[in-house]
C-alpha cells in the first residue's frame, strides 16, 4: 500500500484510523461504533497532547486460564514508548499475572496485590501524581460487582481491582482513557446500557473520560499512538518486526492467546498476518505524516 492510497491530495486521511482497527470485528464493536463519536480515537489523542508533561499510568493484564493473555501487553508497550517520545513518563500498574513482561522494555512497573484496596490505589495516585490513566484490555467490575471473562466466569480472585484507581482518578479530574474490545473492560461503562441491550452481555460499569473500542484492544492502543504521531508529525510506532519479537517473548514467558488458549504468538485468535496488516497500515500512515 502506498501513501496515495492513505492520504488524499489535501493530506487528510481518506479513511479513518477508527475504521482500520474495527476491521474484522467479531464481537459487536462495529455495533458500538454507532454510539460513539466517529473520531473517538482522535479526540483521545488530542486530549493527551493538551496535557502538561508528566506521569501517565497505564494498566493491562487480563487473566485467561490463570495466565495473562497476549492482548494488552503489546499495545501497552507500544503506547508507552510513544508517550516517552512525547516527553511523558509512562508507569505500568499491573498485577502478578504480568510479572516480567515489561522489564525487558526498560519501562517502570509497579505490581499491586490482588487484594489491594482503595487506600492502596489512593497511595499510587498520590505517589505518581499522574496527568492521565490509560487502560488497555483490563477487566472492570460489572453490574454484579464481579470481574468476569467473556464467558461470564468470575476471575475476581485473579484480578486486582485496578478499576478502583480509575474511579478515584475520575473524581480528582485526572484524564482517564479505556481501551477495550468486548464489553467487560475498564471504560465500557460508558456504553453499558447499549452493550447489555445490543450485545446481550453483562458489561463493565466503570466509566472513563474517553473510550476507545477496537476489534482487538492492542489495535486500539496502536490507533491512539498513530493519531499522536499524525498530530505531532513524529514517528512514534514500533514496527511489526519489533512488536512481533516482543509478542514471541511474552509467549515464551507463559502468555496465551485469549481465544485459542494456546501458548502461541497470536492475539484473540487472529494469526500474525492480520496483526501485520493492521499495524503495518497504521505504521505507514504515521510515518507518512511525520
Amino acid at each position: 500500500m502506498d501513501d496515495t492510497s492513505i492520504f488524499s491530495a489535501n493530506n487528510h486521511l481518506d479513511y479513518s484510523i477508527e475504521d482500520i482497527v474495527l476491521k474484522y470485528s467479531k464481537r459487536g464493536m462495529n455495533i458500538l461504533q454507532q454510539y460513539l463519536d466517529e473520531n473517538y480515537c482522535l479526540h483521545a489523542a488530542q486530549k493527551i497532547l493538551a496535557l502538561k508533561r508528566g506521569n501517565v499510568l497505564l494498566t493491562t493484564g487480563f487473566c485467561v486460564s490463570g495466565k495473562a493473555e497476549t492482548d494488552g501487553p503489546p499495545g501497552t508497550i507500544l503506547l508507552a514508548h510513544a508517550l516517552e517520545k512525547l516527553d511523558f513518563h509512562p508507569v505500568i500498574i499491573t498485577d502478578e499475572i504480568c510479572r516480567n513482561l515489561f522489564e525487558p522494555e526498560h519501562l517502570q512497573v509497579e505490581y499491586v496485590s490482588t487484594y489491594a484496596d482503595e487506600a492502596a490505589y489512593e497511595k499510587i495516585l498520590s505517589t505518581y501524581d499522574p496527568v492521565c490513566l490509560i487502560s488497555i484490555e483490563r477487566c472492570g467490575r460489572n453490574k454484579k460487582e464481579d470481574y468476569a471473562n467473556m464467558r461470564g466466569i468470575s476471575i475476581a480472585d485473579q484480578t486486582a481491582q485496578i478499576d478502583l484507581m480509575f474511579e478515584l482518578a475520575g473524581k480528582k479530574g485526572i484524564l482517564t482513557i479505556g481501551i477495550g474490545d468486548g464489553g467487560n473492560e475498564i471504560g465500557m461503562g460508558n456504553l453499558k446500557d447499549v452493550i447489555e441491550e445490543k450485545l446481550g452481555l453483562n458489561p463493565c460499569t466503570v466509566t472513563v473520560d474517553e473510550l476507545i473500542i477496537a476489534t482487538v484492544s492492542n489495535w486500539g492502543a496502536y490507533a491512539l499512538a498513530a493519531y499522536l504521531a499524525v498530530l505531532q508529525h513524529k514517528s512514534l510506532l514500533l514496527s511489526y518486526r519489533e512488536l512481533s519479537g516482543y509478542l514471541e517473548h511474552i509467549v515464551s514467558l507463559g502468555c496465551i492467546d485469549g481465544v485459542t488458549k494456546k501458548s502461541e504468538p497470536s492475539v484473540d485468535g487472529f494469526p500474525p498476518d492480520i496483526e501485520r496488516e493492521i499495524l503495518g497500515t497504521l505504521y505507514l500512515i504515521s510515518s507518512a505524516a511525520s
